[in-house]
């Protein structure tokens, strides 16, 4: 499960600040929806709603990356 985590949050070998931060804010969101049904606690709308925009934001930045191109990594070389 550990080895698991660490390969959802890095990228490159380090730790993701885009995947760690949309991470989170799923855990948050499923807390709140676990919160609202089962123990009556009230989420206002606009919270769930806001951290649900940013999961979906965090997932479509995250795999974006995946299809971009890579730049070069010196100014010498040149893209064909």
């Amino acid at each position: 499960m550990k080895n698991f985590l660490i390969s959802v949050l890095t990228s490159g070998g380090k730790i993701s600040s885009k995947r760690f931060i949309t991470f989170l804010s799923f855990i948050m969101m499923v807390v709140g929806f676990v919160a609202n049904m089962f123990f009556q606690l009230k989420i206002e709308q606009y919270i769930y709603e806001s951290m649900s925009w940013i999961v979906l934001g965090g997932l479509g930045f995250t795999a974006s990356e995946q299809f971009a191109k890579k730049s070069p990594k010196s100014p010498d070389e040149t893209v064909e």
